[in-house]
Formats: C-alpha cells, sequence, structure tokens
C-alpha cells in the first residue's frame, strides 16, 4: 500500500502517544525513521480527494506534532510508493532537511492578504493627484461630460489605482519584513492586492500583529486580512 507523508521532523522530537490521520475511519499515524530525522506518514486512502475532512485531519496531525517542535509540513496529497521509499528520500536529503527544521524551530507562519477598499481609495488617488482632480471636478461641473471625456476619466483613474495597488503592495512588505525571519510571495489572486506570508518568530509574534495593525490604522483605505499562526508551508523549502 502507498504511504501518505504529513511532514518530517527530528527523530529525538516528542510525539503524542497517538495520532489520526486522513481516511475514513482515520488511519493511524506512524514514523519512518532515517539518521535524525522521521517522517509522519500513515497508509494512503485508495482514492485520496480533498475533502474538507481530510485537509483537516492533515492540518491537525502537522499541528499536533509541532508542540514537541519544529516540523517541516507537507502539502496536502504527498504520497510515496512505501515506507522504504519515504526513509530513502530522508536519507538523500538527511542535511538539507536539518538545516531546514533548525530555521523553523520557535517559528510559525502569519499570512497577510490586501486589498482596496473600493470608494476609499477613488478618493485617496483623487485627493493626490491634482490634474485627475480637476478633470473630476470639471466633468462634473459639465454635468457628466461627454462619452470620451469619461471614458478618457475612466482610464486615468484604473492607471493610479493600479499604480496605487502596487505602491501599496511594496508598502506591506517592506512595513512587515523587519518583523519576520523570511517573506514568501504567495500566488497572485483576483480581488487580492497582495498576498504574503511571513516567517515570524513566536517571542516577535504580537510585534508583527501590532504592525499590521498599524498600517491599517495608517491607511483606512487598505483592507488587510492576517491569518495565523500556521506550520509554516511556504517555508518548508530553502527557497
Amino acid at each position: 500500500m502507498s504511504t501518505y507523508v504529513y511532514g518530517i521532523t527530528r527523530a529525538s522530537q516528542k510525539l503524542p502517544g497517538t495520532m489520526d490521520g486522513i481516511g475514513e475511519p482515520p488511519l493511524p499515524v506512524r514514523t519512518v525513521r532515517a539518521g535524525q530525522l522521521m517522517a509522519l506518514v500513515s497508509d494512503a486512502p485508495t482514492e485520496l480527494k480533498a475533502k474538507r475532512r481530510d485537509l483537516l485531519a492533515h492540518q491537525r496531525v502537522v499541528i499536533q506534532a509541532q508542540a514537541g517542535g519544529p516540523v517541516l509540513p507537507m502539502r496536502f496529497g504527498g504520497v510515496s510508493p512505501d515506507d522504504d521509499t519515504v526513509g530513502a528520500i530522508l536519507s538523500e536529503h538527511h542535511d538539507a532537511y536539518m538545516e531546514r527544521l533548525e530555521a523553523l524551530a520557535g517559528r510559525d507562519e502569519f499570512n497577510v492578504k490586501a486589498n482596496h477598499q473600493q470608494d476609499a481609495v477613488l478618493f485617496a488617488v483623487l485627493a493626490d493627484d491634482p490634474q485627475l482632480r480637476a478633470r473630476h471636478q470639471a466633468l462634473r461641473a459639465a454635468g457628466g461630460g461627454g462619452h470620451d471625456e469619461k471614458l478618457l476619466f475612466g482610464e486615468l483613474v484604473a492607471r493610479a489605482v493600479s499604480e496605487r495597488e502596487r505602491e501599496d503592495a511594496e508598502l506591506l512588505e517592506q512595513t512587515l519584513t523587519p518583523y519576520a525571519e523570511g517573506v514568501r510571495r504567495g500566488p497572485e489572486s483576483a480581488g487580492w492586492l497582495a498576498n504574503l506570508s511571513f516567517l515570524v518568530d513566536r517571542d516577535r509574534r504580537e510585534d508583527f500583529l501590532a504592525a499590521v495593525r498599524t498600517l491599517h490604522e495608517q491607511h483606512e483605505y487598505l483592507q488587510l486580512q492576517a491569518t495565523g499562526p500556521l506550520p509554516p508551508y511556504s517555508f518548508a523549502d530553502a527557497g
């Protein structure tokens, strides 16, 4: 039977007595050891699908193991042919995995996404651009203006908003990076001007979250969504 992999940690790390993994009924979690490393694994279900139940079970195993020390979390769906293959991979990448575990010790991931409050950012770009503001006032005085004038104004506004999105994405990264030991840019997605993950020391967690709150207070048109602490999925490899 194939082997499902949840994460990698040190062989000396203390784990909970029992852990339930994915599957219905939940499959028991066991370990595969090689040198100073061990992998948290279970049998793989015959049909592996990203069901909410199994996603949560995968996350729960990583979080439970992380209580005893750093874990290199695997993304959901990692399957190897068998335990021997897992052990061989641990041996092949032994030193690199040990280095990553050392880098993650005492640290968690925080994901921060940013977006603009649409009406507020329009007001902000008009307030900061005298020429754009003058065009807006002239259109209002003319009862809205002609079709071409409105089209041109809309294009200028869209360009200004796009530039503000770029500037605010840079501002977010520059402001929060000093509070973190690492930063990774997540995949771009519609609706977010920035999607960043930060590796944060646990003793700096409150400083990091305070910086997020301050950023919002100073730029009220900037909507921020901070999620964490999370297992450091974005930092499991050296990057």
